[in-house]
């Protein structure tokens, strides 16, 4: 039976994407020692120990979980008050304030198709999360203006005048600009955006009627950085924290968090559309949420994890000393083996690497007119190690890879030692 035209486009796999297969034939040293090390997955398997025993302590679920339920009323205020408490917000979150979803990537799409039209654009500034561009365009019929900064630091000020270009380049195309999305803290570089920054781009989306959508799926996820002496580090402040007036319509701010990152818990599938001054968002979304609904049982799990305040306050203190240990650690193998990164980590689960680079100062006489990004990722899954490469998030620079390090100790020292391996 025929496909409709863009099933038909979807149903040929994309031999670039296959973490699939990788994800099916994964390393342990006495069941797979043949498996392939993954440190290119965006998961934290730190807390899993502490968060289990939590999940199996309270899972007692009511009889109520086995229907619709309540329309998610227990989860949406317990969510309100761990975002009062966690984020700092300026205003109170209510419940009314949010939208609930089966994770980030559908209330992302939800943002698209709330804010843009077919053929309409949003702004998307690199190097970006690679899922970011499915989320906005594969379903909705919206566009991705991806914008270039050629050398200036993406979560600058001055980076903000390349969004403004990028602006005035879609409209000369007869673009409409619905959205700017933030990766806040940053994905892949493991950093915050700068309070002044946020200011700057708020007020170009304000001039422009944009709106800014901060997708904070870290912000918990945040540590000491004590090992990158030379570098300004910049603590994470949520777009809730910051006093919008007289700087844009707050109708146009909104906050996409979900329970992946900072729980570790990318599989229970809640995420949260947060917007405390469009009301008629939420109305729109109803609807539309039927098709990306979260499950009562995960519904019922969450809502026992935020209502346990002291638990939280002890999990995300652990979580983070632990982040810090990784990083450090990770740092030092790239340190120890002249590998590049970028300095200044202090949130998130990631090391950007120019694996590129290293690769070329031990082969320098066999790349003339090569693909570095192709010929290094062939090396490491020549070498069992799945990595994202750079080329995934639309990296301005050629070689550069990201590497997870919130993996069991074993692995990834096993999965370095891999990549050592491949690039020499």
């Amino acid at each position: 039976m025929a496909l409709s035209e863009r099933a038909h486009e979807l149903s040929n796999p994309d031999p670039k994407f296959f973490f699939w297969e990788v994800l099916q034939n994964i390393w342990d040293t006495q069941s797979n020692p043949h498996g392939f090390v993954s440190l290119g997955i965006a998961e934290n398997v730190l807390m899993h120990d502490v968060l289990s025993e939590h999940i199996h302590r309270n899972m007692a679920l009511p009889n109520d979980d086995f229907t619709y339920g309540d329309g998610k009323k227990r989860l949406k205020g317990a969510l309100a008050r761990f975002l009062t408490r966690y984020f700092n917000p300026l205003i109170k979150v209510e419940p009314s304030h949010i939208t609930i979803s089966n994770g980030c990537s559908s209330a992302l799409e939800h943002t698209a198709w709330a804010f843009g039209n077919p053929g309409d654009v949003f702004l998307l500034g690199k190097p970006y999360y690679g899922t970011f561009v499915p989320d906005i365009t594969l379903r909705m019929g919206t566009e991705l203006a991806m914008v270039e900064f050629h050398g200036t630091d993406p979560l600058s000020l001055d980076g903000v005048q390349k969004y403004e270009h990028t602006i005035e380049e879609a409209q000369a195309k007869g673009k409409r600009v619905a959205g700017l999305i933030l990766a806040h803290p940053h994905n892949p570089l493991g950093r915050s955006y700068p309070r002044k920054a946020l200011l700057e781009l708020m007020r170009l989306c304000d001039r422009h009627r944009i709106h800014l959508i901060s997708d904070e799926i870290y912000a918990l996820s945040t540590f000491t950085n004590t090992v990158d002496k030379d570098v300004e580090i910049v603590p994470f402040e949520s777009v809730l924290s910051i006093d919008t007036a007289g700087i844009i319509d707050p109708a146009l701010v909104h906050v996409v968090w979900g329970i992946s990152k900072d729980f570790g818990a990318n599989g229970l599938r809640i995420g949260a559309i947060i917007s405390q001054h469009n009301a008629g968002l939420h109305q729109a979304l109803v609807p539309p949420s039927l098709y990306s609904s979260s499950s009562s049982i995960s519904d019922h799990v969450v809502a026992n994890i935020f209502e346990d305040e002291a638990w939280i306050d002890e999990y995300i203190a652990q979580n983070q000393q632990k982040l810090a240990q990784s990083y450090e650690h990770v740092v030092q193998w790239a340190r120890d083996n002249d590998i590049e990164y970028a300095p200044g980590v202090n949130a998130a689960f990631f090391l950007w690497v120019n694996l590129g680079s290293a690769y070329r100062k031990r082969h320098a006489n066999g790349l003339e007119g090569g693909d570095i990004d192709q010929v290094v990722n062939d090396a490491l899954l020549r070498n069992k190690v799945f990595l994202a490469s750079g080329v995934q998030f639309g990296s301005e620079q050629p070689g550069w890879f990201r590497i997870v390090f919130t993996q069991r100790r074993d692995h990834l020292d096993e999965g370095l030692k891999r990549i050592v391996a491949a690039i020499n």
